[in-house]
């Protein structure tokens, strides 16, 4: 049974708010954006980070002074622009990207790629070249195709490993958990729900049959819940009419999975979390499981269990889409290699 720790009232206080041996250096990239600032402020906020080095290419400077009054232990720096990022990223253990032109009403993940690939292409390269053994984690946007980038341009660089690469599908799972406690009454915070396959619509897949406390739906109940996870990303596009896409809601979730995986790299045990990572389920190279974080990494990835005939049905229905998405991105790889040596 899949169920992650960092849950409780209890444990997300301690996640947050008390001391730990750790003294990790966490990068946020885009810090001064959207997603970027309550990213940033979530990762000042806990002791888990010791420094805290803030890049984008505008307005960083403004954004790092605004925190580093905060009263915590970790120390935030704010780098602007190209040529401040090598020294941004030199000694980082763990990297978050979430930068991301974000989308617009009527715009799917899919329309973002072109733009926001170019963005994570020039990232990872200067991550692979600044902080090669770094934790990745990829928050952009269409995630299913973001995270295909990376490893090709690792690669070149021999420092690619897979255990150390993330595509952040925590909001999905902290979306499930939501809305099963409104629908059931359930305290939010003690629900758990692993959410597998990708991050787009329907690649976005609840394992509701796995929800801790146990909850029973109706057939009917059980589409409309799992539609209402699968959309709820474009819910909030449409709410915010223009203004952008999810942003607080996405920058706790990815908070959240790196303070698990800074507490597993501390060596603490019993760390779970879904990500979309490299796999072989469904024989997709990349797939979203449940898996235990450890010192390295993905320590075991824990597969998807017994799953219920409606679930059978949403992964079955995912796969030609997760496929397609991935060689999307594995295109675009190529074709970025390509260009690059005929110029």
């Amino acid at each position: 049974m899949f169920s992650r720790v960092a849950r409780s009232p209890a444990s997300i206080a301690r996640s947050f708010c008390t001391s730990s041996q750790n003294n990790a250096k966490v990068a946020v990239l885009d810090a001064s954006r959207g997603i970027g600032q309550p990213l940033s402020l979530l990762l000042k906020k806990s002791p888990l980070v010791v420094d805290s080095p803030l890049y984008d290419i505008v307005h960083t400077l403004g954004v790092a002074a605004d925190l580093s009054h905060i009263e915590t232990r970790a120390q935030v720096t704010g780098y602007v622009g190209p040529e401040q990022l090598p020294e941004a990223l030199k000694g980082s253990e763990v990297v978050l990207i979430p930068a991301v032109v974000p989308r617009k009403p009527g715009m799917t993940r899919d329309d973002l790629f072109d733009i926001n690939a170019s963005i994570v292409a020039t990232l990872a390269d200067a991550c692979a070249r600044n902080c090669p053994d770094a934790m990745l984690c990829i928050i952009t946007n269409p995630v299913n195709f973001t995270v295909l980038i990376v490893p090709g341009i690792l690669k070149k660089h021999g420092v690619y490993n897979p255990k150390r690469l993330f595509g952040m599908t925590t909001l999905d799972i902290v979306r499930a958990n939501t809305f099963v406690a409104e629908l059931t009454g359930l305290d939010p915070s003690h629900v758990n729900v692993p959410v597998v396959g990708g991050h787009a619509g329907k690649t976005i897949i609840p394992l509701l049959s796995h929800c801790t406390p146990k909850a029973e739906f109706t057939e009917d109940t059980l589409a409309a819940l799992t539609h209402s996870i699968q959309e709820a990303g474009t819910e909030v596009v449409k709410a915010k009419a223009g203004a952008g896409s999810a942003t607080l809601s996405m920058a706790y979730a990815g908070a959240m999975f790196a303070l698990s995986l800074l507490d597993a790299m501390n060596g603490k045990e019993g760390f779970k979390e879904c990500a979309f990572v490299r796999s072989e389920e469904g024989k997709c190279t990349y797939f979203s499981t449940p898996l235990l974080l450890g010192t390295n990494g993905v320590k075991r990835k824990q597969g998807l269990g017994k799953l219920s005939a409606f679930e059978e049905k949403l992964v079955a229905e995912a796969l030609n889409e997760l496929k397609a998405s991935i060689r999307k991105g594995e295109d675009f790889v190529r074709e970025t290699a390509a260009q690059g040596e005929a110029q």
